[in-house]
């Protein structure tokens, strides 16, 4: 029976561009277009078409910065937000670029809700009866700006599914607007009930912000980036003198906490599906359920000039030399509109697709985002651009006469900041396909924000990403590597997990329980300028790659993955980090239930057993590559077919069908988000989540329900032992 290919998976490649009415935007796009592909076929001509004996060292030597610039110049050269025309061309763009370097390329779309904004104002008065002063909600532009005139195009500032009304209420501070922070003005008396909560950005993100008010009974929310996180030292000047948001500057983004298309809950968008109706579900405790807008940091201290009350703790002031805040309520009284148009639009994935020699039906998946809230420079196209960087290395290597193993997929996903939307339909859609055949995810977001790697995986994949590090040389010093970078960056460097919902690898991870990676080239949590006006070629240019040269590093990583993933008999995963890991959440746990009738006894069972597992099959691996040179077991043996199965498989037994505790479509029982915050990567998410309710509670069924909990980790835990290892009870 033959096999089949990757195709299968995407629809018939359409054609390269569609007509769209706003064709303002087309020169421009076509231009770039041809000066792309005209860069991409001198690259390919220059190498000699004969095969290297040294993939790993002829992918490195062709990295391009004036590729990954060019390319990022022409992606951003209009904001693109996901469902608009000048979306619709970026996909295009992407297409293009891929088909430009042979690589067969498809377009899958998807009908989504989205949102957008229709009308918003916003007005301050110094108390009941007093004259009301409107805030613009604009963001300016500088002089000399080059794309002045490209962001008259920009959405204007807005918080996606918000809930349309008006509001008349007097103002409360509520610091970073978590749970705490509102369980502190409860403490001091501050009543929010009916008010408009003020909260600023810094520890949580603006849907779980809203989310927290909305439970503490506000009518109303405003988010804006305190100069504390966003604005730099006082005096150092702001973009584009330095790379700190200006005073203007807003933060957008979505208040949805759920993932994919909010009207097909739990399974894919696809054409005729069943879907719940836009109210339904903008009706669902993951909508905000109130009015929100997101504001500058220079209209929050005016609000923050009229309020009145006690004195904010020091912990809730701003950066040395800000005037006092105060918590109120009132005497400030906030007038606020929202409407928006909560609509069905359709979103664009493009794919492209290098079929493996060997094993075709297995998958290496690599991953970015393209719709962006404005220009998106950093977030994400950086990563597209290194994305097409990546790809066009790879042209070039197949015109040296290689083609992987396995097959590579290249993935440009739509609609990610809304909700993980596009990723999410088509895992989705394509589950068991992927739960059956996918090897790994590698995803990058946003590439390059600042000088150090800071990289995510999933256990098994440290090896991997430690020995790729090491090959790579340091962008910003050829006289060391990535890695030694990285380890000089941290005393102690550590790598992260990939628990939370801030990127596309959620899905594959979170949902079906794939090996995955995510990438970043920063210096920090965040980047001053993220979601903004301000996210522009300038600021990237200028403060985050000045010689695109870490964008190349972030490619070659990502690409030097990949070819080992796709290329090496043995698929290379060690699950023992896994092990030591699992150790140590355990001990925390243990730590969290002291004094309780809870044991952790069932998962120090089960950790033995993966340990037990993971030195077996790490046996058999080395068993087998003696074999394999002692030429006593051929290549595409089924021998080693079995053992990366076991290796692929082993992840998705840390999978749950019934999803973890509160948050059932997270499947993961080893990672996932916070209840409290989707952008914080919990270790045992169920777990700590019935440990949160028990604690608030303390009744014994709560306690059970830790208990319980343990136990469901134990079995899967258990699971992948068992399926590491290959045996039956």
């Amino acid at each position: 029976m033959s096999r089949p290919d990757a195709a299968s998976l995407l629809p018939p490649s359409p054609p390269p561009f569609k007509p769209h009415r706003r064709g303002r935007f087309l020169p421009s796009i076509l231009a770039a277009l041809a000066a792309a592909a005209a860069l991409l076929l001198l690259a390919v001509l220059r190498s000699p078409p004969t095969p290297s004996p040294n993939l790993g060292s002829l992918f490195l030597s062709l990295g391009s910065n004036n590729t990954a610039a060019s390319h990022l110049r022409a992606l951003t050269l209009h904001p693109h937000v996901a469902g608009t025309k000048a979306n619709s061309l970026t996909a295009a763009y992407v297409l293009h670029a891929f088909s430009s370097l042979s690589i067969p390329s498809h377009i899958t779309p998807y009908s989504v809700l989205l949102s957008y904004p229709v009308h918003r104002s916003l007005s301050l008065s110094a108390g009941p009866g007093r004259a009301a002063k409107p805030f613009s909600l604009t963001q300016d532009t500088y002089p000399s700006d080059p794309y002045a005139r490209a962001a008259a195009e920009v959405t204007p500032t807005f918080f996606a599914y918000s809930a349309s009304g008006s509001v008349s209420a007097e103002a409360v501070y509520a610091n970073y607007g978590r749970e705490e922070d509102f369980a502190y003005l409860a403490s001091r008396g501050v009543d929010v009930a009916g008010k408009v909560a003020l909260a600023r950005y810094g520890r949580i993100h603006c849907e779980d912000i809203v989310h927290n008010a909305r439970a503490a009974g506000a009518a109303a929310a405003l988010v804006y980036p305190d100069p504390l996180e966003y604005g730099g030292p006082a005096g150092e000047g702001t973009f584009p003198d330095s790379r700190w948001l200006p005073p203007s500057g807003v933060q957008v983004g979505s208040l949805f906490r759920g993932v994919g298309d909010p009207t097909t809950p739990m399974w894919a968008s696809s054409e005729g599906c069943e879907r719940v109706s836009v109210e339904d579900a903008m009706a669902t405790d993951d909508m905000p359920g109130i009015p929100a807008l997101p504001v500058s940091a220079r209209d929050a201290a005016e609000i923050q000039r009229v309020l009145g009350g006690a004195e904010a703790p020091a912990g809730w002031q701003g950066r040395d030399g800000s005037p006092a805040y105060r918590l109120g309520p009132g005497p400030a009284v906030l007038n606020l509109t929202y409407q928006g148009n909560d609509t069905m639009a359709t979103i664009e994935n493009v794919f492209a697709v290098i079929e493996g020699a060997e094993e075709p039906d297995r998958y290496v998946i690599l991953g970015n985002h393209r719709d962006a809230w404005t220009f998106g420079a950093a977030d994400p196209n950086s990563g597209t651009a290194a994305m097409i960087e990546l790809a066009q290395r790879f042209s070039m290597l197949q015109k040296q006469g290689w083609r992987p193993r396995r097959t590579i997929i290249f993935c440009s996903w739509d609609a990610e900041e809304y909700g993980l939307t596009g990723s999410t339909e088509w895992v989705e859609e394509n589950r068991e396909m992927l739960s059956s055949r996918a090897v790994a995810y590698l995803n990058i977001d946003v590439s390059v924000v600042g000088p150090v790697l800071l990289p995510s995986t999933t256990p098994q994949l440290d090896e991997l990403l430690l020995e790729t590090m090491k090959l790579v040389q340091d962008p910003d010093n050829s006289s060391q590597t990535v890695y030694d970078a990285w380890v000089k960056s941290n005393a102690s460097p550590k790598i992260q997990r990939l628990g939370n919902g801030g990127s596309d690898y959620a899905a594959f991870v979170q949902h079906v329980g794939i090996p995955s990676t995510n990438l970043i080239f920063g210096e920090g949590p965040g980047y001053p300028v993220y979601h903004s006006l301000y996210d522009d070629f300038v600021w990237v240019e200028k403060f985050a790659d000045p010689g695109f040269r870490r964008h190349v590093a972030a490619a070659s990583i990502w690409g030097i993955m990949a070819l080992r993933l796709a290329d090496e008999e043995i698929i290379p995963f060690d699950y023992m980090s896994y092990t030591t890991e699992l150790e140590a959440y355990t001990k925390v746990v243990e730590k969290e239930t002291e004094g309780t009738a809870v044991s952790c006894s069932p998962l120090y069972n089960s950790i033995r057993a993966l340990k037990k597992a993971a030195t077996k099959v790490n046996s058999e691996r080395k068993e087998i590559q003696r074999e394999l040179s002692s030429k006593q077991l051929s290549k595409g043996s089924m021998k080693i077919r079995g053992l990366n199965d076991r290796l692929m498989q082993a992840e998705r037994a840390f999978t749950n069908r019934e999803g973890i505790f509160k948050q059932t479509w997270y499947k993961h029982l080893i990672y996932g988000p916070s209840e409290q915050n989707d952008w914080d990567t919990a270790s045992y998410p169920g777990i700590a989540d019935a440990i949160a309710t028990a604690r608030s509670s303390n009744t014994s069924a709560s306690w059970k329900l830790v208990q319980h909990e343990v136990h469901r980790v134990a079995r899967a835990v258990a699971q992948a032992s068992a399926v590491l290892s290959g045996s039956l009870t």
